[in-house]
């Protein structure tokens, strides 16, 4: 039997203060949750407070330099356009130098010979042009702090960073700074039986790549790694491809990379890029 539309309002108006009441209380816990003492920014309750910068000095410490200062031990290599902020990492990690490159930006200390291969360009431009001294660990990531692939109820990127164990990284060499599988695991790249799509080319483009990148070298049927493209490695794991080598895994290594995004014609190469690095920062691929 249906209530009449008069009992329907009664009802409404009934449950209404309660629903109020509820969606009030839910708002303050996640202010809560997410205001710092000062109320700037975010951060979850329990976090220690770091005195921020004036935001002028912030930017220009942005762009301190081509290069790290030797002697520094961890590094934030940061792919970055002009319009990010990228402030919370000097509020919260003091302690991490910061390469941030900025791709759009041409008069800017660190930034890329060419815009693309979106981060892949970055990544690759600081390895070959500081390998001669590498700090002992590095974070290659994103400019935003707030991204939907963070593993993190909130999508932050503070406390993906926080939490990091620079021991394990020390032990591995590498670590993906996504341990969720979705997207990417256990397999994502099918080279020898991926159709094309217009969405997503990397996989009918990933043979192609690998071949050049590892010639004489059998192409894998399958491929995975979580994505997207943050992650740490160590020094020692960089150094095991030598950047003076005639060997096909050597400087060329690099090199191929760089100038594959820098030729290349597919919007997804960093895709491909992505999946190569990762690998090969994974499994011997000698």
């Amino acid at each position: 039997m249906f209530a009449s539309p008069t009992r329907g309002c009664r009802l409404y108006r009934r449950a209404r203060p309660t629903i109020l009441a509820t969606l009030i209380l839910y708002a303050i816990y996640w202010f809560v949750m997410h205001t710092p003492v000062g109320g700037q920014g975010s951060a979850p309750r329990g976090s220690k407070t770091v005195k921020t910068r004036p935001a002028g000095e912030q930017f220009a410490s942005q762009l301190s330099g081509p290069l790290p200062p030797l002697g520094v031990e961890r590094d934030l290599v940061v792919a970055s356009m002009t319009t990010d902020n990228t402030t919370w990492l000097f509020e919260f990690f003091p302690n991490w130098h910061k390469s941030i490159y900025v791709v759009d930006d041409k008069s800017a200390e660190l930034t890329v010979e060419k815009n693309k291969g979106r981060e892949s360009m970055v990544y690759l431009t600081y390895i070959i042009d500081n390998y001669d001294h590498l700090p002992e660990y590095m974070l290659f990531i994103h400019s935003q702090r707030y991204q939907w692939h963070n593993d993190d109820p909130y999508y932050d990127g503070r406390p993906m960073i926080e939490n990091l164990q620079i021991p394990y990284l020390q032990e591995q060499g590498y670590v993906n700074l996504r341990c969720a599988w979705i997207l990417g695991c256990p397999e994502e790249i099918h080279p020898f039986t991926d159709l094309h799509r217009e969405d997503v080319h990397a996989g009918e483009y990933f043979k192609t790549g690998f071949m050049q990148l590892f010639p004489g070298v059998e192409v894998p049927e399958a491929v995975g790694v979580s994505c997207c493209a943050q992650f740490g490695v160590t020094r020692w794991k960089v150094r095991e491809r030598p950047k003076a080598s005639t060997s096909a895994t050597g400087s060329g290594f690099w090199k191929r990379h760089w100038k594959m995004i820098s030729v290349a014609e597919s919007w997804n190469i960093h895709g491909i890029l992505r999946g190569t690095i990762c690998s090969t920062a994974v499994f011997d691929i000698a």
